[in-house]
């Protein structure tokens, strides 16, 4: 039988977290510049960048893994959100967040972190952010995936993204 997945939201510094692997909301050349994508390579080291951009470029949508360089986790987790104009939209974000979900399965990871994918750098609204990627994630069916925790930058997308999570999950 499958178990829901458990969906923790937290305010706070996503470099933090133990999760099996880290989400970097990513363009999809996979250079890391401001934003999630510069404090995971800040943190982590060169290294994530190094191995991600090798395996660059992708399309925008889809999601590869790279070492975790000095982060807690096993794995960072790269998700195209944009191109390299930096734009977004609602169909990036929601395939961009189940390429990371396919991915946590394909890795048989049990726990994942994601920031609020293209509200940075990208200016997505963080209320229709929040819905598409609560939406996926309560609709995900996994076998290995137990966790996932989004790590919100301030009080105000935390509170958004707590708001939108009552909603969907009732």
């Amino acid at each position: 039988m499958e178990e829901r997945i458990k969906i923790n939201l937290l305010e706070g510094d996503i470099t933090t977290s133990v999760a099996d692997a880290i989400v970097n909301a990513a363009n999809n050349h996979l250079w890391m510049g401001a934003g999630v994508a510069g404090a995971i390579k800040r943190v982590g080291g060169k290294i994530i960048e190094d191995e991600a951009i090798a395996k660059g470029p992708i399309p925008i949508g889809s999601a590869i893994e790279t070492t975790a360089g000095n982060l807690k986790a096993k794995y960072v987790i790269h998700a195209a959100v944009m191109g390299v104009d930096l734009q977004t939209n609602e169909t990036y974000i929601k395939n961009a967040t189940k390429s990371v979900l396919n991915l946590c399965e394909k890795l048989q990871l049990t726990s994942v972190s994601f920031p609020a994918l293209g509200t940075g750098v990208g200016g997505f609204p963080i209320d229709k952010c929040a819905e598409i990627m609560i939406s996926e994630v309560l609709n995900f069916k996994s076998n290995y995936l137990k966790e996932v925790n989004f790590y919100l930058f301030g009080r105000t997308a935390f509170n958004i993204f707590n708001e939108v999570f009552k909603k969907l999950s009732s």
